[in-house]
């Protein structure tokens, strides 16, 4: 559910994690210091907890960088501002992706860009829900018109994986890998995925929505769900707290910019730095498509994006879609 008129401004005052006292909590919410905890109460609502000390005020369990319209467009470069049809933010909305395919329908611009403080039915692959805790992670997607059909966007998750690790690199300056055909890596731990899905003809315009989760920071608490090994970038960066803006800004700057380039020249141009963050090539792997286990060898991608396993028979096979898992298990 969106967040209330006073939630917003409560969010606003705490987000620094420091202690404010009642009486200025009661002036900006123009109640009285009484009606105060019920205010801030609601705040759990959001799955945040706020601390209340006697003689020190409220502060949360840790600080807020609340996702900004104008701090977001200045970390934009110039030349990819122009390829931005549009900048929503919401406080909560049940997916990005949901709410992008939906505006297709009315024709939103390409370049339609959507962000998030929380998910309440965040989509993952198959089926599955991305665990979105409010204020802590990103959450965005992009809307994108093709012209030629669903067959001008084969591949085209390979790039948008290109795009995310570029911006990684540029501001954590890691060793980030892809594993195929869409999630995000580092050390073997899933720290990001892209979603992509579509709507349209057969031929003309084809729609298509580019969802990008990335983990900033996941409590215990929040991932208990999630059922293979994660990480965040607080871990890998050794940083309090990661600049959420400066974040969404270079990766929309990194996906406008390849978005528009695989329109016009395909996934060519990327199967080599692809190839370069690979995390699967050479290993082990077993690879799922619906109740079928396909167990080999990975030997890479081929130059149509497809994953390439050594089978027990020592036959080379090509995959167009699955899940691969390192360990048999996803």
């Amino acid at each position: 559910m969106p967040t209330s008129p006073s939630q917003q401004i409560i969010l606003a005052i705490l987000a620094d994690g420091r202690f404010h006292s009642g009486t200025e909590l009661s002036k900006a919410l123009s109640v009285s210091r009484a009606a105060v905890w019920k205010q801030v109460n609601s705040l759990s609502a959001l799955g945040l907890t706020v601390f209340a000390v006697t003689g020190k005020g409220y502060c949360l369990e840790r600080p807020l960088e609340l996702l900004s319209k104008y701090d977001i467009l200045a970390f934009i470069n110039e030349a990819a501002q122009p390829l931005m049809g549009s900048l929503e933010i919401f406080d909560c909305i049940a997916s990005t992706n949901s709410y992008l395919l939906e505006r297709a329908k009315s024709v939103a611009p390409t370049g339609a860009v959507c962000l998030v403080e929380q998910q309440s039915a965040g989509k993952g692959r198959r089926g599955r829900q991305w665990v979105s805790p409010f204020g802590s992670n990103i959450y965005l997607s992009i809307l994108w018109h093709f012209h030629n059909g669903p067959q001008a966007i084969a591949g085209l998750s390979l790039a948008v994986g290109i795009a995310v690790i570029r911006t990684l690199k540029s501001l954590y300056n890691q060793h980030f890998q892809l594993k195929w055909p869409n999630d995000i890596f580092f050390g073997k731990k899933k720290l990001g995925g892209i979603l992509v899905e579509v709507s349209g003809e057969t031929e003309g315009l084809c729609s298509v929505v580019i969802g990008v989760g990335l983990n900033l920071y996941l409590s215990a608490e929040n991932a208990e769900t999630i059922d293979q090994d994660w990480t965040d970038l607080e871990k890998i960066a050794g940083k309090k707290q990661i600049q959420r803006n400066r974040l969404a800004g270079v990766l929309i700057e990194h996906l406008l910019t390849v978005l528009a380039d695989f329109e016009q020249n395909g996934l060519a141009s990327y199967l080599d730095e692809w190839r370069s963050y690979d995390c699967l090539k050479g290993n082990v792997a077993t690879l799922y498509i619906g109740q079928h286990r396909h167990q080999g060898i990975v030997q890479g991608i081929n130059d149509q994006g497809l994953l390439m396993m050594t089978m027990p028979d020592s036959s080379v096979q090509a995959f167009a879609s699955g899940e691969v898992s390192f360990s048999g298990a996803i």
